[in-house]
């Protein structure tokens, strides 16, 4: 059991277990090129020149299929030597060297256009380029750097196809064990959230928050390998169906339980926006009996979430499964107060968004023991499968950008402007590790769009960089000359730079700084001055990034933002109103990938944002502006998510069936979607968000003996109000012009 949970939360904590395999791929990659230059018995030099070309060859590779992959590794190796030899060439012709240097770095930049195969290309051409000034390659010694280059991509190869190989099929595998893990760490949270005492709620909240979004980051990775990882399109869909009912019947619970916590309907806001106010207990009748069988039954789902039901018949968990599928009967709800009844109804929901995702991921399961209710569940999934089909991509054509308002044509212009600087600057400080200013001025660049964005990373790789000296100093006295000892070291460094990379910029600077240490150490130019030195190129680089940034061609970080705002208002608009007239009565269409595109969406805003919501911007009221944004945003995405989940069960759910009313709600959200959007592409637009009756009151109709409602359930009509009511609120912040009611 022990091993199970410690394989449970590995999976959680590295979804796919991506950083794992990429350190370990890469540490592979390097082991073997030093064991097999080692045996050649070449100097020390190369054999720094051989670790760090394995490294680059390693990770420079982002294509997902294993024959690009190859193809790109192969086309590699001749890149890597060119760029070497004219490295070697031009390292005592310093105006010359310079010049192409500048060069190679527009090139390297430009070439991201290209994909994922361009980008590969282009970071080993600068990559070897460093590699020939780090270690002073010389035309003599160019015929072993040739080997040299040639070991380390064979050993690459070795690492990435043999040693640890990644094949899409498996890598979905990891990322659906992952969903599952982080699945039942939202629920422990929950359970958590459930028994935390009034001194305890902010944090036991705060951990809810973060396990829903750690739960839609892992489900958003799982729908962008789909394709790859999956047999067959209809197979891909019905995956990607079960995730997102999985997410949002998790989210919702979680909603249900704060709701039960207080005497008031809990906001979907709290679960979005960090530092909310969580609300307080309040006392209802008959509570703590009642909330004692939540506990139970809270713990009971989260071993479904874990746990398949066993083949054999009579097993404790299938009576679990069959307990919480039966809350979906108003029959078998517990007497307890309405909240804690929904929260039965919500586990209940969860339960069968479990049995659904184990039917995907698994397979058929065992039917010998279902309760009335189980059965009932199955028959509603079985139908739900049957009605999905692949669909058709969307092969709609985007506004191709050209010339300088490409974005790898900017970039491309910026980091040469930039690096030019930082290679003058550079020289000043030091005409022999002037380098080390250029290579931080292209890693700023790297994965940044926007003034703000590279600032922040300038920061993060100088604050990295100055511990990583500290470190470094400790390191070097530590090995003394023990080369070997130095280079196990460094693998131990360049481990924990992959797998800490995604998580902290700043963690992988230090690893990084603290392995070049060791380095330097191995080639005889350790000092303290040499490491000051590097703190300070570290600076003038980033510096010369900033500058390059903020001047030439400049991306401000609110243009971006309200670019990708306006994006993600466009992508929202599609999906409710495509989801509303579903449930309107309108022609079905392709629901989960507009959800899987603003998904998409928000979380490029998400990151574009994080300059605005850094801890060092001095701009308080900027900050919490645009976390509220972003968490208004998020609440929207959701409740967006459940509509189109929802529309999508009418052609199999009784219980929910298209009622024409619902579009004159529908017409009052869209227009107040395009109203915002145009203001925040344009401030001069005159356009103002509508409000007026209650959702539920826009249903009302005039014809005797006509239900309130149809046949549409009540959680729709919650989306909808809420989602009606978060765009009001979201106007406010965006200073959007709201317009009185109507009488």
């Amino acid at each position: 059991m022990n091993t199970a949970r410690l394989r449970d939360q590995v999976a959680a904590s590295d979804p796919g277990l991506l950083r794992l395999a990429a350190g370990l791929r890469t540490v592979g990659a390097i082991a073997l090129t030093l064991a097999v230059l080692g045996l050649l018995g070449v100097s020390i030099p190369h054999l720094v020149a051989g670790a760090i070309a394995a490294m680059v060859a390693t990770f420079a590779i982002r294509e997902k299929q294993r024959g690009p992959q190859a193809v790109t590794l192969a086309l590699g190796l001749p890149v890597a030597l060119a760029s070497l030899s004219l490295g070697a060439l031009l390292n005592s012709r310093v105006l010359a060297g310079d010049l192409f240097f500048v060069v190679l770095i527009f090139c390297a930049v430009y070439s991201r256009r290209f994909g994922d195969r361009g980008t590969a290309l282009g970071l080993i051409g600068f990559q070897v380029y460093f590699v020939s000034l780090f270690v002073g390659a010389t035309v003599s010694g160019l015929p072993e750097l040739y080997g040299v280059l040639g070991v380390a991509f064979l050993c690459s190869a070795v690492a990435r196809f043999l040693l640890v190989p990644e094949t899409p099929v498996g890598l979905l595998e990891r990322l659906r064990e992952a969903f599952r893990a982080r699945l039942a760490q939202l629920v422990s949270a929950q359970l958590q959230l459930l028994d935390a005492g009034p001194d305890e709620i902010d944090e036991a909240l705060k951990d809810v928050r973060e396990g829903t979004a750690r739960l839609h980051e892992t489900a958003l990775m799982i729908q962008g390998r789909l394709e790859k990882g999956t047999s067959d399109a209809a197979a891909a869909r019905l995956v990607q169906r079960r995730i997102a009912d999985a997410e949002i019947a998790a989210e919702r619970l979680g909603l249900l339980l704060l709701t039960a916590r207080s005497a008031e309907r809990a906001d979907t806001l709290t679960l979005h926006l960090p530092g909310a106010p969580a609300p307080r207990a309040g006392r209802m009748p008959g509570r703590d009996e009642a909330m004692a069988r939540v506990r139970r039954d809270l713990e009971a789902l989260r071993l479904l979430v874990l746990r398949p039901v066993a083949a054999r018949s009579g097993t404790a968990l299938s009576q679990i499964r069959n307990r919480l599928l039966g809350y979906r009967e108003e029959e078998n709800l517990p007497a307890a107060p309405p909240a804690v009844q929904d929260v039965f109804r919500g586990v209940g929901e969860a339960a069968r968004a479990v049995l659904g995702l184990r039917i995907a991921l698994d397979g058929p399961q065992d039917e010998s023991d279902d309760s009335p209710a189980t059965a009932r569940s199955r028959e509603e999934l079985d139908a739900e499968d049957a009605v999905i089909d692949a669909g058709e991509e969307d092969g709609g054509s985007q506004e191709e950008l050209t010339g300088l308002r490409r974005p790898t044509t900017r970039a491309a212009v910026q980091v040469a402007v930039g690096s030019s600087l930082a290679i003058v600057g550079g020289e000043f400080l030091s005409s022999q590790r002037w380098y080390w200013a250029v290579l931080t001025c292209w890693i700023v660049f790297i994965n940044t769009a926007s003034t703000g964005e590279i600032l922040v990373k300038g920061y993060r790789r100088l604050v990295g960089t100055v511990l990583g000296v500290l470190a470094g100093i400790v390191l070097a006295g530590v090995v003394g000359q023990h080369t070997w000892t130095a280079f196990a070291l460094v693998l131990v460094l360049v481990f924990a730079m992959f797998y800490t990379a995604p998580l902290s910029y700043t963690l992988m600077s230090f690893f990084v700084t603290a392995a070049l240490g060791l380095l330097y150490t191995l080639l005889h130019t350790y000092s303290l001055s040499v490491l000051v030195l590097r703190v300070e190129e570290t600076a003038l680089g980033a510096a010369c990034g900033v500058i390059a940034a903020a001047f030439v061609l400049p991306v401000r970080t609110d243009r971006r933002t309200n670019d990708l705002l306006v994006t993600v208002l466009e992508r929202l608009e599609e999906v409710t109103e495509a989801a509303v007239d579903q449930l309107s009565g309108g022609t079905p269409v392709e629901l989960l990938d507009q959800a899987r595109d603003l998904d998409q969406a928000l979380a490029d805003l998400r990151a574009a944002t994080q300059p605005l919501t850094h801890p060092i911007t001095p701009m308080r009221a900027r900050r919490d502006t645009a976390r509220y944004v972003v968490a208004l945003l998020e609440t929207c995405a959701y409740h967006a998510r459940s509509l189109a989940a929802t529309a999508e069960l009418l052609p199999t759910h009784p219980s929910i069936a298209a009622d024409p009313r619902l579009r004159r709600a529908g017409r009052r959200i869209g227009d107040n979607i395009a109203a915002i959007a145009a203001h925040v592409a344009d401030e001069r637009s005159t356009a103002r968000v509508e409000t007026g009756p209650s959702i539920a009151s826009l249903l009302e109709t005039e014809t005797p003996g006509t239900p309130r409602f149809g046949r549409v359930t009540d959680r729709v009509l919650r989306h909808v109000q809420r989602l009606d009511e978060t765009l009001v609120g979201l106007a406010r912040p965006l200073d959007v012009p709201v317009a009185a009611p109507r009488r």
